[in-house]
């Protein structure tokens, strides 16, 4: 099975897309965020971040969900920034304190390059949203040069639509972390406005675009929608909520992997109610939650 960027689009298309998106930074609405600044002549968004890309590490990843995994590894590229500003992010060295090193487009497509020949069987690319038009310029030209795997969209669902539409037959595996169905929360633990109405669009037009999970007779993801999300302590995320959206709007067949690994990290001592990790009767609540609308593909 070919990714779509090699089936359905040329390079010119490819290039073409990367255009349309860099157009979105110069009154940067790249994300719902829509800071309106031009990052294109250096100026940050409210990720922090300008027209330059950063990144912390490139590498085969062997902790992701198994059918990212399979023997050889998820091709990860970790972005440095982030456009969620999470008190609890266990990553927040380097989304919230920017560890990490610039690299020009070249460099990234040819990193992409790198994993594909290290047998990785995806590239994933962890915390893209912010950079979006780059990454996109660095696909076109990583395709020229004989990329052929799919493409995995590893986000934290704050995402806009209009981007999310440019990104359609690029993109072969969307994988949002779909933090909140309390718009309370989102503001208060990752600093944005309407979480709930953004990630539900968002999920939506993701899986219009690629549907189910389909995997390979060995188990490999080749396309589809995968959904992570992560049980917060005394029911901040309001998991049963997205759990009734995904299994009513999306797809009861939707590959949902219910997380139940929480523990207090960057600031979340801040605050009494998540300075302790999830109780496993609160995790065994979600789980047989989520079993009962038959959401059992990421359980199992």
């Amino acid at each position: 099975m070919l990714p779509s960027y090699l089936e359905k689009l040329t390079i010119q298309e490819l290039h073409d897309r990367a255009a349309q998106l860099k157009e979105l930074l110069i009154n940067c609405r790249i994300c719902p965020n829509s800071c309106e600044i031009d990052r294109t002549t250096g100026e940050l968004g409210e990720c922090n971040s300008s027209n330059e890309v950063l990144i912390s590490s490139v590498s085969p990843h062997f902790g992701e969900e198994p059918p990212l995994v399979g023997q050889l590894g998820s091709g990860t590229i970790f972005f440095t920034n982030c456009n969620l500003s999470c008190i609890f992010c266990q990553n927040y060295d380097i989304s919230q304190l920017g560890a990490g090193h610039s690299i020009s487009i070249t460099d990234l497509a040819e990193y992409m390059l790198a994993l594909q020949s290290r047998g990785c069987h995806n590239i994933n690319l962890v915390t893209p949203t912010h950079y979006t038009p780059q990454i996109v310029e660095a696909i076109s030209i990583a395709v020229e040069n004989g990329l052929e795997i799919p493409i995995v969209y590893n986000c934290g669902g704050y995402e806009s639509v209009e981007t999310l539409k440019l990104l359609e037959n690029i993109i072969d595996i969307y994988m949002p972390d779909i933090k909140y169905s309390k718009d309370l929360s989102a503001a208060k633990y990752s600093g944005v406005k309407n979480y709930w109405e953004v990630v539900t669009s968002a999920l939506k037009e993701m899986h219009r675009q690629v549907g189910d999970l389909k995997v390979s007779k060995r188990g490999i993801a080749q396309k589809g929608l995968l959904v992570r999300h992560l049980v917060l302590p005394n029911e901040l995320a309001g998991s049963r909520k997205i759990i009734e959206f995904i299994a009513k709007e999306i797809s009861a067949n939707t590959y949902l992997n219910v997380m139940g690994q929480y523990r207090p990290s960057f600031k979340a001592n801040m605050f009494n109610e998540l300075n302790r990790s999830i109780s496993s009767t609160e995790y065994l609540e979600i789980e047989n939650y989520t079993r009962s609308f038959g959401l059992i593909r990421g359980l199992e």
